[in-house]
């Protein structure tokens, strides 16, 4: 009975710690099993995060590519425009200035070699171009109308002679007015005003200034060459209220900013407000 009874607990006891050894061989096989989920969660995470970013770049190179495409597809009426500018600039040479039509067509060509993105600034780049063209065309019909009213004489004097209207035109020539018809005349105010400009685009002097100093002189030519470019703007001009409330819609006082912003001052000065305006109608912009 005794022997029966120990070999009964020897047996137990085997089965106890099988029982004991099998539930730690499954505590490591489940702990092993977490461990392989967590990593295989982990890797499926971050192949997901290497898919997102992938499709993310993806969509925002062909977001770049289809811009781009939109970009050069409006480039050519720009290049258009700007042949066109150059026929006209190349027509305009000697007879009008057009050092700002020039500097406004370069600032324009810049900005839409530098624009990857939006086509509407390469748009608008050519507006830009294609109003200039308009202008310096336009201008250029002023001046040969200016000219065919000279008769074929060309510009005439009287009593300045030829060398008086030489300095006068130099002085013309040196404030930036270029290919303006330029003429003697007596008849500016009844011959009570030295100078005059007419808003067809040309210019009549009175022979005494022909034997002004040269600063005076050139103040003269300044402030009627700012008279015809006010000509060129004159219904937005007379329709601004900037120009009353600042030169109380004198022409003449916006003509001496103008002259004292091409760096001719006359007798009448202008604040720092007043020539910032001014500076605008020198390139056709009424504020």
């Amino acid at each position: 009975m005794r022997r029966a009874v120990a070999v009964a607990a020897a047996v137990a006891a085997l089965l106890v710690s099988g029982v004991v050894d099998r539930a730690a061989a499954l505590d490591d096989e489940r702990a092993e099993t977490i461990a392989e989920l967590r990593a295989l969660t982990a890797s499926v995470d971050s192949a997901q995060r290497r898919t997102d970013r992938l499709e993310g770049l993806i969509e925002s190179a062909q977001k770049d590519a289809d811009e781009r495409e939109a970009v050069l597809a409006v480039r050519p009426a720009f290049v258009d425009e700007i042949a066109a500018l150059r026929v006209a600039l190349s027509g305009a040479d000697g007879k009008v200035d057009t050092s700002a039509h020039r500097a406004s067509a370069l600032s324009a060509q810049q900005t839409v070699l530098a624009e990857r993105r939006d086509p509407a600034v390469v748009t608008r780049a050519t507006a830009t171009v294609h109003a200039l063209t308009a202008k310096v065309n336009g201008d250029v019909a002023t001046w040969q109308a200016a000219q065919q009213a000279a008769g074929p004489g060309g510009p005439a004097w009287s009593s300045s002679g030829p060398d008086g209207y030489a300095r006068v035109r130099a002085a013309l020539d040196r404030v930036g007015g270029g290919g303006v018809g330029l003429y003697e005349s007596a008849s500016c105010a009844g011959g009570n005003a030295p100078a005059c400009a007419n808003s067809n685009g040309y210019i009549k002097y009175r022979a005494d200034i022909a034997d002004w100093n040269a600063s005076r002189l050139n103040w003269a030519m300044a402030h009627e060459l700012a008279h015809i470019h006010q000509f060129r703007v004159w219904g937005a001009l007379t329709s601004s209220s900037a120009y009353g409330s600042l030169f109380g819609g004198d022409p003449e006082f916006l003509a001496n900013c103008m002259a004292v912003v091409r760096g001719f001052p006359g007798s009448v000065g202008c604040n720092a407000e007043q020539q910032a305006w001014a500076s605008g109608i020198w390139v056709g912009a009424v504020r």
